[in-house]
């Protein structure tokens, strides 16, 4: 009797031992945010879902997006990428001016996004994979892509033009030729255009300097062109051109209701017009000075902007420096910041993150070719410290240890983007193979994170997985 009584007990705690052992078994992590990131080494753009589990990290195994096609490592590379709408537009670039192949890939993330007044729901419904790509003979070798108000801009620089795609007007049954047929070429800018684009026009540029047989003796030029309206019969035409006070031009932003251009020397802009004149003399063009370093200009490649800010970085070394200008004055003025850098380093991959307090956040990396031995850092930057909303009082926060970059040319630099909720950044080290998680209230990397290859440009789609 008192043995199958044991038996009894014995039986009914090992079955709420393997009972509690179920009912414990931890869910799997909540997706916090899809990763995409390009491998400079293998010329693929690669993905996986960041999760977060109580207090902990975890990165799922890094996968090739489904349809990517196998490009020559030895004459083509990845130029640049951006996300709209649950798409991602990738660049495609070959080393023949685009004779051997080049042109662009659109990816569909997966990722679905539900808006809820002011926050919205994310739902990660399936893997990614290549909805449709163009790249042959006759794109034009584009080098960069720009996202204004969701929609994707494409250089396409051997064509003297753009390719404008609205990923709003992909239908969910459009084939591979229905997208191709959506995306439409507007004449524009030469060289090695940049751009910037409002809701009506598009702004391009030409590299070439003043005086200069390079660029086609387009110096300072600047292209205006309508742009195509949906269902438009004639093709787009250039309205204007203008010509700005100095060439070089290499990067452009709009803000504001003004444009903005990085010339070889400072800053240059011009008020959007509200309709555009019959003569470029119309058009009054502003120069912001930079001041001059070893008696040379200083100047800027790229901008960023936030709300009514836009910001940028200049110099190098002992000399760099951050940027930034209140595009809503009529009058801009330019506040800079050093960034107290090593001799080797210059600074690169500026982004900006608004968090979910405090004050908003710009980060720089410190990047140095691959065979420099300098350090690997990340300058912090505190915009608004005060929160009056004015920036003014822009300062440097800190700085952080980051993994190495590898750097030749274009490629191997640091990036980082942030998922939706302003709550984490996802950088990557490319001599390393990593990729870093920075804690945006904690200002400091949570976790790193070994994918191979040389992980550069990132971006981010997605935030907080929705529970219902």
């Amino acid at each position: 009797m008192r043995r199958t009584q044991f038996s009894v007990a014995l039986s009914c705690w090992v079955l709420s031992v393997v009972v509690g052992t179920t009912r414990a078994a931890d869910p799997p992590p909540r997706t916090v945010t899809r990763v995409f990131f390009q491998d400079d080494a293998e010329r693929i753009v690669k993905w996986a879902d960041l999760g977060l589990q109580g207090s902990t990290l975890s990165l799922t195994a890094t996968g090739s997006v489904e349809g990517f096609p196998k490009l020559d490592a030895d004459e083509q590379r990845l130029v640049q990428m951006e996300a709209a709408r649950g798409f991602l537009l990738v660049g495609v670039r070959d080393e023949d001016d685009g004779e051997f192949g080049s042109g662009w890939i659109l990816i569909d993330t997966g990722v679905e996004e539900e808006e809820h007044g002011d926050h919205s729901h994310w739902t990660y419904v399936r893997p990614p994979r290549v909805r449709a790509l163009t790249i042959d003979k006759q794109q034009g070798n584009p080098a960069h892509l720009y996202c204004y108000d969701n929609v994707f801009y494409l250089a396409n620089d051997r064509k003297n033009g753009y390719t404008r795609l609205d990923p709003a007007a992909v239908a969910a049954d459009d084939d591979e030729a229905a997208v191709g047929g959506r995306a439409v070429f507007h004449p524009g800018g030469g060289g090695h255009i940049t751009l910037a684009a409002s809701k009506r026009w598009g702004y391009s540029t030409w590299i070439g300097r003043q005086n200069d047989k390079e660029g086609g003796g387009q110096g300072g030029r600047v292209d205006i062109t309508p742009l195509a309206a949906p269902g438009q019969a004639s093709p787009p035409q250039i309205g204007l051109s203008i010509t700005l006070p100095h060439g070089g031009l290499h990067g452009a932003t709009f803000c504001q209701g003004k444009v903005f251009f990085a010339p070889s020397d400072g800053v240059c802009w011009i008020a959007e017009p509200a309709a555009l004149p019959k003569t470029a003399d119309e058009i009054a063009t502003h120069h912001l000075s930079l001041g001059q370093h070893n008696d040379k200009p200083r100047r800027t490649g790229a901008f960023q902007t936030a709300g009514k800010h836009v910001m940028f970085v200049t110099g190098a070394g002992t000399d760099a420096a951050f940027g930034l200008l209140d595009a809503s004055a009529a009058e801009p003025e330019v506040t800079r910041v050093e960034l107290g850098m090593a001799e080797e380093n210059r600074p690169a991959g500026l982004q900006i993150v608004q968090p979910r307090r405090g004050s908003p956040l710009a980060l720089v990396f410190h990047d140095h070719p691959a065979e420099v031995t300098a350090p690997n850092v990340m300058t912090l930057l505190e915009l608004d410290p005060n929160e009056d909303g004015r920036w003014t009082d822009v300062r440097v926060a800190g700085t952080l240890d980051v993994g190495r970059s590898k750097v030749d040319g274009h490629n191997g630099h640091h990036t980082v983007d942030f998922d939706a909720d302003r709550r984490r950044g996802v950088l990557s080290n490319p001599g390393d193979g990593t990729l870093s998680v920075f804690g945006v209230a904690d200002r400091k990397i949570l976790q790193t994170f070994e994918v191979g290859g040389s992980p550069s440009k990132v971006v981010t789609v997605g935030g907080r997985a929705s529970l219902h």
